[in-house]
């Protein structure tokens, strides 16, 4: 069975709410499984692209007052905004992983990076800091890392980082040990210290903040965990190879391919890629009304795949920085564009980097004057830039 580019990117604008918008947040969460969150700002605007009227307080209250979507750190050790259902998949089928690995580098660093002195026996020091801390954090109910440094000294041990370097830096494991206490599962982060850019939070322990502290978490095996990941990646990003689920989830390829097993699935024809897809979900979605959408950076629709030509023609080299993250774009109709900016003055500015035709290149410069209007008096910066945003803010 053959499915066509016109059929992928009419999926594209349909599921994730990009050709006719989202109720809630929730809803336009679920849509792409995950918002990614490492850069705080980007949560909001790919909501603002998604949900009808959107507000900053809107996202807030999903967030921290009713928290029916958690951020969560996740796969490919990055930061995602997900719902508590699917966060909790995320938790067993990818964070953990993730805190393995992590914690075996920390305890090879502390013992042979450690600054004045390397920690001596690494590993039982690491469980007593870790039980230490979260007996810190639970007594106070919500903590910053700072306030955590002073309840347990031991966060301000350092590491001489890449010695040797031109970069080398000397640094306090205290948001290491905060990561690793969140890869396990045990804190989460809770409201930021400043607006609702900032990179710095409250954390809190994650049974209190939950909105059913009596909820068994993760409540799940890594196995169910991962197949559950797998069909919520599929129903949204879906069809795709299975290459690009083992990319976005960060597992290896027995992990990937035992996920799948558990799921019925059919092999496709993606104009001769061989792609996977929900069996159930071969029915073709109508194709939606033009659409025009400006999304942020690391926003979960560009970044969902690894495969990116569908929908990225030859753009790739202004898009994205030289580690492989998305700036800030423009979209038609299931496919990147253009590139958009805000600059220091506040005036969010569009470039086309290709024809559109009149009607589509005059609706981008519609919603770039409603986007610019929405953050007011907020300036954004993603924090990786790329060729076209740093050209375009000037």
């Amino acid at each position: 069975m053959k499915i066509s580019l016109a059929q992928r990117r009419a999926r594209l604008g349909v599921r994730h709410f990009l050709a006719a918008r989202a109720a809630t947040v929730e809803e336009a969460v679920d849509g792409v499984v995950a918002l990614h969150a490492t850069d705080p700002a980007s949560v909001y605007l790919s909501a603002w692209s998604r949900v009808r009227d959107a507000s900053v307080a809107d996202v807030e209250r999903a967030l921290y007052d009713d928290r029916t979507v958690l951020r969560i750190l996740g796969m490919r050790r990055t930061v995602f905004v997900a719902d508590v259902a699917t966060a909790a998949q995320v938790q067993a089928g990818c964070s953990l992983d993730v805190a393995v690995r992590q914690r075996r580098l920390l305890e090879k660093q502390l013992g042979t990076q450690g600054h004045p002195a390397n920690v001596a026996d690494p590993s039982p020091w690491l469980d007593d800091v870790l039980a230490s801390v979260e007996k810190a954090l639970r007594a106070r109910g919500s903590a910053t890392a700072q306030q955590l440094a002073e309840d347990e000294p031991r966060l301000r041990q350092q590491l001489r980082m890449a010695p040797g370097k031109p970069y080398e830096s000397i640094g306090n494991v205290t948001s290491r040990v905060l990561f690793q206490l969140a890869a396990e599962g045990h804190i989460v982060r809770g409201r930021p210290r400043g607006s609702w850019q900032s990179t710095q939070y409250h954390w809190a322990p994650m049974k209190e903040w939950l909105p059913d502290p009596a909820l068994d978490w993760p409540g799940c095996t890594a196995d169910e965990a991962r197949t559950a990941l797998a069909r919520r990646w599929l129903s949204s990003f879906g069809p795709a190879p299975a290459s690009d689920l083992q990319w976005w989830t960060g597992w290896n390829a027995g992990q990937t391919k035992k996920a799948l097993a558990g799921l019925a699935v059919t092999e496709v024809d993606l104009d001769g890629e061989a792609a996977l897809i929900l069996t159930g979900d071969l029915a073709p979605v109508a194709t939606p009304a033009p659409w025009v959408a400006l999304l942020p950076a690391l926003d979960p629709t560009p970044m969902g795949w690894q495969s990116r030509d569908w929908y990225l023609g030859p753009h790739r080299p202004r898009l994205f920085d030289r580690s492989g993250n998305i700036g800030p774009t423009v979209w038609s109709d299931g496919r990147v564009v253009g590139a958009w900016a805000q600059r220091p003055s506040g005036e969010v500015v569009a470039r086309l980097l290709e024809d559109v035709g009149a009607e589509k290149a005059a609706a981008v410069e519609a919603e770039a004057a409603r986007l610019g209007e929405w953050l007011g008096e907020a300036r954004v910066v993603p924090k990786f830039r790329t060729p076209a945003e740093k050209e375009l803010a000037g």
